[in-house]
């Protein structure tokens, strides 16, 4: 009887934990937000904005750098707006800008792939965490795989980070520029779609696939 309430107990727990993540997942795609190392139109129209009204005296070359952050901050402050110098639905409102569905899915990838590429490959060489990037897109157009960015990343047991939750760290700026890179075309990999790291591989059967090559300390496959 006790073995019995400790399965329930754990299935239970288990299935909790499971609309949790679920949950977190959701508001996460809903909640696009623009940030250092974001770039596109949106980008520019905030700048835009914000030089127009005197809060930005830099360029409007649509790059969310230091200086579009320390902005959009004195603009929050000024409006009563958390100043962390994010762009989120509350700032964007505020500045009378409305993205379409279209750029918000585009940021939306974007952020997506730059957090797995931070989780995945953060201390890589930068070809290593583009080449990270590729292989998940890579994914993407195999009929093997989910044929969804988001199917890809979240797919049961296909990445550690979302295991043990490093997916939802901080993400490194470089991994913004390295998941543009690699959803604008730039394949490091060479087609692969799975990389390992040979010191911490559990899996004898990695070892199996083809190997295409080799970026800091990842092995990249077939």
């Amino acid at each position: 009887m006790v073995s019995i309430r400790k399965k329930i107990c754990v299935a239970l727990a288990v299935v909790f934990a499971l609309n949790i993540f679920v949950i977190c997942c959701a508001q996460y795609a809903e909640a696009v937000t623009y940030q250092q190392g974001s770039t596109g139109s949106v980008v520019t129209q905030i700048q835009r904005k914000l030089y127009n009204w005197g809060y930005y005296s830099g360029s409007v070359d649509g790059v969310y750098g230091s200086k579009t952050v320390s902005a959009v901050k004195y603009f929050q402050k000024s409006n009563g707006l958390t100043p962390d110098g994010k762009c989120g639905p509350k700032t964007l409102a505020a500045l009378g800008i409305t993205v379409s569905t279209a750029e918000q899915n585009a940021q939306g990838d974007v952020e997506l792939l730059a957090r797995l590429i931070s989780a995945e490959a953060r201390g890589e060489p930068y070809t290593g965490q583009v080449a990270v990037g590729a292989v998940v897109l890579n994914r993407v157009e195999s009929p093997a795989f989910p044929n969804t960015l988001s199917g890809v990343i979240y797919q049961s047991g296909a990445f550690t980070c979302i295991q043990d939750g490093q997916f939802w760290g901080t993400v490194a700026d470089s991994a913004y520029k390295a998941a543009r890179d690699a959803i604008n075309g730039w394949d490091p990999s060479g087609g692969a779609i799975y990389y390992f790291n040979p010191s911490t591989a559990t899996s004898s059967w990695i070892w199996s696939r083809p190997l295409i090559t080799v970026i800091g300390k990842h092995r990249f496959c077939a």
